[in-house]
């Protein structure tokens, strides 16, 4: 992989770490084995829970019949034995419909909708104890007919419009209308670690801990508290080391759910780690998305109006995150381009499949998958270079308002395309430039996009210890992202302090400060301003100490590299080491508090791809993507490097092979690693990164996103790369072999 960015440079105190390439300081503790994750966190009398899953996609129950005993059972809970327990809590978007009553279920009662859905959980000494209970569990269920295609459903569960301008006359006067019709498969996130948690009541205390393999404490915190009906305070929510989310975890399930209302039940510690085979049927899916799309041009190219029908599958119930990326597509169908005028509608439709909710771009590909492959469509239709035709329509004044009701915060979208085309036109190694002599067609693709990050608010704390060192304890936890080392850069920038003598503290909800959650991309934008702003805060608290202890008023003291000196005075500099000493001014522990909240911040990118497809088999290759990213100021480029380069190699096995298939029963097909197919390091091509950095106004670090990029550029690239290769024939993703080749035989329209 190369990458147009600075080489790695290592900060020294005194100097500024924003903008360092550093490594994650956890990598060597993974690799030596130390990290701690759900499955090794082990309780004195902990049981073991599995659960009893719908072998049907829609059905009646009518009877469940519990055995008696069983070697290592302790119980089997239904939902009836669970108690009391409320829905899913709902995450509504603006302006949107939901219906509420669609909301999952912890266990179900009287109805199954997905095959893999929880009925009852079995605990047991061991989970291969718990797992052959399982078996004897006997439920009489009155199959349903089952529904398998949003397009065939008539329950729509969530609906969201947005309508500006004179569309009508726009389409009206209009001297190009282009239409097409885009469709996304399911995908599942597949995390390396599947989901899990151990949960444990005391009931002297009244106090429920749960450790859960998530992405923060906050959200899973919210939902068992509302779904248990406790106070907050009632819980303790620990995350440890989680290995992969992507997504996925953004809430507590409602295994964990379950598992906690029987650990309360039963008293005793209750742990649930899930097999492959569980992660895949019951885990909820991303994508499914799909929609028609109408652009009306004048003579010249210029968009005037753009039309989206959109649907999305949600599945058979709304967890709390479900109805957030449909309304994602929607909000951000209108690209880069300065449309004036747009009339867009989501529908998310209900069918008998495991419900969909938030993966790697959470709606952002899905967007610029379909707008991207329109204006392809469109750049083919009026004979305009499609190069020229973005340019031409490209947003250039910032602050920006699009139809939808977004309003970007900053950007330079033209520099972003230069860039990209600049790299694309560099030879591609090893690349055999036969091309379509040699049996294959070849195509070039290109994709502008644009993301919504950051949003609400995050907080954080800083305190001096004992010897000088500072801990910062952030609201938003990572699970991957390298949260200890980027935000351990933006305080030590603030404090001026080493590097080595900042520690991070994350995970616990008993010590962590509130917040909202890792997702979205949001973390350094909202979390790391928080950082800088408790770093600041400790900093004036220092600087009044120091003021103390070298006898002058605080407007004369600043820190720099070597402490808190005194403007005109030959004194020595107080150190943080001084103030942290017990014998410092008053003695007392300093500390800093910050909590940040803004509005979105919106990152963007324009992604090139080259493909080949042999002409004989239909096997597509990928040559080559160039990744180009706007996320304003780039703290640590190499992780961000890294995020692009992660981003993009999940979007390449959503091109290659990825997708969750069930049959027209809603029988899941895609159960295993041997039906779901994940792409490999042999199928990766080059790819070539590259920053433009327009600072964002809404955060004092002008920092945007990164997290999503990857994802959402390589897919729409790609996408258009075979496109051009087929002469303009959009086929859906994955591209494998067989659908290519249909198409390659396909006669032209």
């Amino acid at each position: 992989m190369s990458h147009a960015a600075d080489s790695p440079a290592r900060g020294v105190p005194g100097s500024s770490l924003i903008g360092a390439a550093l490594s994650r300081r956890e990598d060597a503790r993974v690799l030596r084995g130390e990290a701690r994750y759900i499955d090794d966190i082990e309780l004195p009398g902990t049981v073991h829970a599995a659960f009893v899953r719908s072998p049907h996609a829609h059905a009646t129950i009518r009877s469940i019949d519990l055995p008696d005993a069983a070697d290592g059972l302790v119980a089997v809970l239904t939902a009836d034995g669970l108690g009391p327990l409320r829905p899913f809590p709902l995450n509504v978007p603006a302006g949107a419909s939901v219906l509420e009553a669609e909301a999952h279920p912890t266990l179900a009662s009287g109805e199954v909708r997905y095959a893999g859905q929880p009925v009852a959980i079995v605990l047991a000494r061991t989970r291969a104890l718990a797992e052959d209970a399982v078996e004897l569990v006997q439920v009489g269920y009155g199959p349903l007919p089952a529904v398998v295609s949003p397009r065939a459903s008539d329950l729509v569960m969530m609906r969201w419009s947005a309508c500006e301008g004179d569309v009508d006359r726009a389409f009206a006067r209009a001297a190009h209308v282009v239409a097409g019709s885009y469709e996304l498969p399911r995908l599942a996130a597949a995390p390396i670690e599947p989901r899990g948690c151990l949960a444990v009541h005391d009931p002297r205390a009244d106090l429920l801990t749960v450790w859960c393999s998530a992405q923060d404490i906050h959200r899973p915190l919210a939902q068992l508290a509302h779904m248990l009906d406790r106070p907050r305070e009632s819980l303790r929510l620990i995350v440890p080391d989680v290995g992969g989310a992507f997504g996925s975890k953004g809430l507590a399930a409602p295994e964990v759910v379950a598992a906690a209302a029987a650990a309360i039940r039963l008293g005793i510690p209750v742990k649930w780690t899930e097999d492959r085979l569980e992660n895949l049927v019951g885990s909820y899916q991303g994508r499914g998305t799909g929609g028609d799309l109408e652009l009306a041009l004048d003579a010249d190219g210029r968009m005037l109006a753009l039309r989206a029908r959109l649907w999305a599958d949600l599945g058979a119930y709304l967890l709390t995150t479900t109805p957030i990326p449909p309304h994602t597509v929607a909000t951000l169908i209108c690209g880069c381009y300065d449309l004036g005028a747009a009339d867009i509608e989501v529908a998310g439709m209900r069918t008998n499949l495991v419900p969909t909710g938030p993966y790697r771009g959470a709606g952002r590909p899905d967007a610029s998958y379909m707008l991207e492959a329109l204006v392809d469509q469109a750049a083919r239709a009026t004979g305009i270079d499609r190069v020229a035709l973005r340019r031409r329509n490209l947003i250039r004044s910032f602050p920006h308002r699009v139809p939808t009701g977004l309003v970007y915060d900053s950007g330079d979208f033209e520099r972003c395309l230069d860039l990209a085309l600049s790299l694309s036109r560099a030879p591609i190694p090893g690349r055999d430039e036969r091309g379509e002599g040699a049996g294959r067609v070849t195509g070039s693709g290109l994709a502008l996009w644009v993301e919504r990050a950051g949003g609400a608010w995050e907080s954080a704390e800083a305190e001096l210890l004992p010897g000088g060192r500072i801990a910062i304890a952030a609201s938003s936890r990572p699970h991957g992202q390298g949260h200890d080392i980027t935000f351990a850069q933006i305080a030590a920038d603030r404090l001026h302090a080493p590097l080595e003598a900042i520690e991070l503290r994350f995970g616990d909800s008993s010590s962590s400060p509130a917040g909202v959650g890792t997702f979205g991309s949001r973390s350094v934008a909202q979390a790391g301003s928080a950082v800088a702003l408790a770093a600041e805060d400790l900093v004036g608290a220092g600087r009044q100490a120091a003021a103390a202890s070298l006898g002058v008023a605080p407007e004369v003291v600043e820190l720099t590299g070597a402490g808190f000196v005194a403007r005109g005075s030959d004194a020595a500099p107080v150190t943080w080491a001084d103030l942290a000493s017990p014998a410092g001014p008053g003695g007392e522990t300093l500390r800093g508090r910050a909590r940040f909240e803004s509005g979105q911040v919106f990152s963007s990118g324009a992604y090139t791809a080259d493909v080949c497809i042999d002409r004989a088999t239909g096997e597509l290759t990928v040559q080559r993507v160039v990744a180009v990213d706007d996320a304003g100021t780039l703290i640590n480029p190499l992780l961000v490097h890294g995020q692009v380069v992660g981003g993009a190699v999940q979007a390449l096995g959503e091109c290659l092979t990825e997708e969750f298939l069930y049959d027209e029963g809603g029988q899941p097909t895609s159960a295993s690693f041997l039906d779901y197919s994940l792409p490999t390091a042999a199928e990766i091509p080059p790819i070539v990164t590259g920053e433009v950095q327009t600072p964002s106004p809404l955060n004092p670090l002008g920092a945007k996103g990164a997290g999503e990029g990857g994802a959402v550029g390589t897919l729409a690239a790609v996408a258009n790369a075979v496109a051009d290769a087929l002469d303009g024939q959009v086929v859906p993703p994955p591209y494998t072999a067989e659908k290519l080749w249909r198409a390659l035989r396909r006669p032209a329209t």
